[in-house]
């Protein structure tokens, strides 16, 4: 009886030798399947301001989602806010300038001219009137030169100075020159040119998202002086996302521009369908070197990107994407 159970034992230990054997020998010569690893890749975004200074606050945090022209961050700057005075002030004044040329002088100034103009032209008609007397007494020999010189001088004078005060008044009357009115309207156009120009260099302090996503990195705290293109936040598009993988050159004869593969995301425990948008014109680097023996080649790879068919759920840029070669040999 023990020896037939010895027997037994060994045949059964044999059994279990030979079948471990063919197991282990199964899987050594069964083909395993070949993956192309890559990994997902998304649109991103540095967020900056155009204005340097202070970055006074910061809106979001790492993980906060942001729709495209939200308000993110503002910088503070003092002196665009100097600069905002002095063009609120060049443009108060050129305005004013402008209203004077073009309404002209107050009726009050009108009528002191007026009666400038006339106490003046009285005064030259008294001087004419007078240089007319004189000039017959000197003529009857009775006035000597001198006195006769006199009276034309002063005559001249009175009239050059009713003259003066008569084109004075017609000045007030008829305003401003209209190459006067003109300048004056250009300086106010100008000062509002350079208002306009602070008003667009104060909304630039305030930083908007130029696009919707996600805040993958924050660049900079509140407090910080921060310079002109300096990014304080970097917003990435989880809906703008794609699969990116460096093909060997001989299997490229395979894949073709819109034409669609199924890809394993391990994160995601999920086969997706992509589609290629992309290949590039030359290749990067070799990825596979030919001995000298072989007499053979040097193959290059080559980046392809492929775009989810549909939307993918949690997929997010850095997870693996897993590419079954037995698609392209």
């Amino acid at each position: 009886m023990k020896i037939v159970l010895k027997v037994l034992l060994i045949l059964t230990l044999i059994f279990l030798i030979i079948a471990g054997i063919t197991t282990l020998q199964k899987f050594a010569t069964e083909p395993r399947e070949e993956f192309l690893q890559g990994q997902m890749e998304a649109r991103r975004v540095l967020v900056a301001g155009k204005i340097p200074g202070r970055l006074e606050r910061l809106f979001v945090h790492e993980g906060d989602m942001v729709i495209k022209d939200s308000l993110v961050a503002i910088v503070s700057s003092r002196e665009l806010e100097a600069k905002k005075i002095q063009a609120e002030g060049a443009l108060g004044a050129a305005k004013a300038q402008s209203n004077k040329a073009n309404t002209g002088a107050r009726a009050e100034e009108i009528t002191a001219l007026k009666a400038m103009k006339e106490r003046a032209q009285d005064a030259a008609d008294l001087a004419k009137t007078t240089f007319d007397r004189v000039q017959k007494l000197y003529n009857d020999g009775v006035m000597p030169l001198q006195k006769r010189d006199e009276a034309e001088t002063q005559m001249k004078t009175a009239v050059a100075a009713a003259t003066a005060a008569k084109a004075q008044y017609d000045q007030a009357v008829a305003g401003a020159r209209v190459e006067d009115k003109a300048a004056a309207n250009a300086l106010v156009i100008q000062a509002r040119g350079a208002n306009a120009e602070v008003d667009a260099y104060l909304e630039e302090t305030k930083i908007r998202a130029p696009i919707s996503g996600e805040v993958s990195l924050k660049l900079a705290e509140e407090g910080e002086i921060i310079g002109a293109g300096m990014p304080v936040i970097a917003v990435t598009d989880l809906n703008d996302s794609w699969a990116v993988f460096h093909v060997r050159e001989d299997f490229l004869k395979n894949i073709s521009k819109g034409k669609t593969f199924s890809v394993q995301i391990p994160a995601l425990d999920k086969t997706i369908e992509m589609e290629v948008t992309y290949i590039a014109s030359v290749g990067d680097y070799a990825t596979w070197r030919s001995s000298k023996e072989s007499g053979g080649f040097d193959l290059k790879s080559f980046e392809i990107r492929m775009r989810p068919k549909t939307t993918v759920e949690n997929l997010r840029p850095g997870m693996s994407v897993l590419f079954p070669m037995e698609q392209i040999q």
